[in-house]
């Protein structure tokens, strides 16, 4: 819809023009256009009131009595939306009776506003995010592999008079991934006894739909479907806000100690220590902390000097 000055604003424009004119020459104050006082009363509101441009439409609407046309309206309130870290995103802005107007997204910094996309077309700089237009008025934002940094306030604007501002307020979701012990806390290092079984929990939370696997690597083997070495398996139970996932290798020997990871998908991930040990208590040293750990090295450091002596 374009903007123009309806005629009457017009001829208003032209008086206040000329008054100015008379004004400026001095002239005695006199009539000199007879008649003048007949003109409509509503036109001497229109002088003594400042200049607005109108919409002609709007205009010629109230004139003749008709109903006017409907204005653009928003499907949808303000939202809130949470995304999970990585993760693709959409904001939707659905808008009814558009008509000639126009949709554009502004990212919303502080008092800044930086403008993402007009109509179809992307302006921002980072190629993840671009208009993702959803027939039948659906003037949606995609932004894929969300980060921590994109959290924040987003706008959908559409031209209208006064402007239309739809707001989405973006939280980012940042995923939890612990290897636990027997306890529940936080585990360091592991000490198994060679023959025994390494069982390992990796405890995810913090994510709000869980859609990634949980892999297990040792160094940089990945374990979920190793089938070389044997005796391997992993169960997960995934739950409404995170999952649980357990690791076990039957009968462990010194190969088998080394950094074991858990991840979830390329999000988030963690790492523990494994030591497969021979004759010495691993139950002992679990326990022991760093101490235990001083006494391993202790014991390997008094085995390796006894064979050199040999």
């Amino acid at each position: 819809m374009t903007m123009r000055r309806s005629p009457k604003a017009l001829g208003a424009a032209i008086l206040v023009l000329l008054f100015r004119s008379l004004n400026a020459a001095s002239l005695p104050v006199v009539k000199p256009y007879p008649r003048l006082e007949d003109l409509p009363k509503n036109l001497w509101h229109e002088l003594s009131s400042p200049f607005t441009e109108v919409y002609e439409e709007e205009s010629l609407a109230t004139e003749i009595g008709a109903t006017p046309e409907p204005r653009p309206f928003f499907e949808d309130a303000d939202s809130n939306i949470t995304a999970q870290l990585g993760t693709h995103v959409h904001m939707h802005c659905r808008v009814h009776d558009l008509r000639d107007g126009t949709v554009s997204w502004v990212r919303k910094r502080g008092e800044e506003l930086h403008l993402l996309t007009f109509q179809t077309f992307t302006y921002s700089n980072d190629a993840r995010l671009s208009l993702d237009y959803q027939p039948p008025n659906d003037w949606r934002l995609l932004l894929r592999y969300v980060t921590e940094l994109d959290a924040g306030v987003y706008e959908c604007q559409v031209t209208a008079h006064p402007p239309l501002i739809r707001v989405v307020y973006l939280t980012v979701s940042v995923p939890k991934v612990e290897i636990v012990d027997e306890r529940g806390a936080t585990a360091g290092d592991k000490f198994y006894k060679a023959g025994s079984t390494i069982e390992l929990k990796c405890v995810v939370s913090k994510v709000p739909h869980p859609s990634g696997y949980v892999t297990w690597r040792h160094g940089s083997r990945m374990l979920n479907y190793d089938t070389t070495r044997g005796g391997i398996s992993v169960k997960t139970d995934m739950g409404a806000e995170g999952a649980v996932s357990r690791l076990y290798i039957a009968n462990a020997n010194k190969k088998d100690s080394g950094n074991y990871s858990c991840a979830l998908a390329d999000v988030a991930a963690t790492t523990v220590s494994v030591h497969v040990l021979n004759g010495e208590n691993p139950a002992a040293m679990q326990h022991g902390g760093s101490a235990g750990l001083r006494a391993a090295f202790a014991l390997t450091f008094a085995l390796s000097i006894s064979s050199l002596l040999r």
